[in-house]
């Protein structure tokens, strides 16, 4: 799946903080939209869906920072809830897209994510054929759609330029393994 998409469920998980503590909701949100970013730091410089994605560890680490979220909520802790569990729902969704291959929907790579627990990857399931695939973008459509419907500032600007994003690395997706050097 694309960045855009992990980084607009992390808003998603966040929004219902617009009716529990609003005042957190954009915090809250704004971390999550980071979180949802940075398993993908590894991208072309580490091995990628391995040195940041972590499908077990995150878990407890978002579920200890919720609990201090709950006990002393402010946007510090809130947000750092909210970039755990953001992270976390990205490593183990990576598993629900395509390989790593160039060319994934050639199916020639089944690696998912790593399971660092277990010490092996995690087979891709392919219910989003690749990154960028065009049902991944109706995935970051519709997982948008909440986060333009109730935020305003920042978190809405984000959002519409990751739907912009979206739409032009569909459209050039399957184009970027012809200008890979390797």
């Amino acid at each position: 799946m694309m960045a855009t998409t992990h980084a607009a469920m992390g808003v998603l998980l966040a929004t219902p903080l617009f009716w529990v503590a609003p005042e957190l909701a954009a915090p809250a949100a704004l971390a999550a939209m980071a979180g949802g970013v940075f398993p993908d730091l590894d991208l072309g410089v580490l091995e990628h869906r391995k040195t940041l994605h972590y499908p077990e560890h995150y878990w407890p680490l978002a579920a200890v920072a919720f609990g201090v979220a709950v006990g002393s909520p402010s946007p510090l802790t809130v947000g750092a809830a909210f970039f755990l569990l953001s992270a976390a729902v990205h490593s183990v969704t990576d598993a629900l897209g395509g390989g790593l291959g160039a060319r994934p929907w050639a199916n020639d790579d089944q690696r998912g994510v790593y399971s660092h627990t277990r010490g092996q990857w995690i087979r891709p399931r392919r219910w989003i054929r690749y990154d960028g695939a065009p049902e991944d973008l109706l995935a970051v459509v519709v997982l948008s759609m909440p986060a333009l419907a109730l935020y305003d500032g920042l978190v809405r600007r984000l959002t519409l330029a990751m739907l912009a994003v979206s739409v032009v690395y569909t459209v050039v997706r399957k184009r970027l393994p012809e200008f890979d050097p390797t």
